[in-house]
């Protein structure tokens, strides 16, 4: 139930062969976001659990989620561009039906992050799904 622009990821990662290079896609995900508005940045869109500084901004639009997000770490501004690829665009009803672990296993994303940045994107992932049950 994967997005077409987290189809498109899972496409890329298959291309890229060692772990070095999918590790510089993902950075380069993150640093192709515009960056959030810092008024945004406040204790309400902080997401409490990540090693880094995260913020997430939900907006529903339509019954449609999207969201916008931003860090202070490179690696997890990239986290955030290949959760937008998988949530934005969704009907705000589908969002808590994403199995967003086994989409992410599909990139191997598990193997190569440390416990912290798992433990900041499954802090991540439950904001999203709060927000999108709350909404429905």
């Amino acid at each position: 139930m994967a997005t077409e622009a987290f189809e498109a990821i899972v496409e890329d990662f298959d291309f890229l062969e060692d772990w070095e290079d999918r590790y510089r896609y993902v950075i380069e995900q993150g640093k192709a976001m515009e960056p959030l508005d810092e008024a945004l940045k406040v204790p309400a869109t902080k997401v409490d659990g990540c090693a880094s500084q995260v913020w997430l901004h939900p907006k529903i639009d339509g019954g449609v989620f999207s969201f916008d997000g931003d860090s202070d770490a490179l690696i997890v501004r990239g986290l955030i561009a290949v959760l937008r690829a998988l949530y934005n665009g969704l009907p705000v009803g589908a969002v808590t039906g994403v199995d967003a672990h086994a989409e992410l296993e599909r990139l191997g994303l598990h193997e190569h992050l440390s416990s912290q940045r798992s433990n900041g994107v499954r802090a991540m992932i439950e904001r999203i799904r709060l927000v999108a049950a709350a909404a429905v």
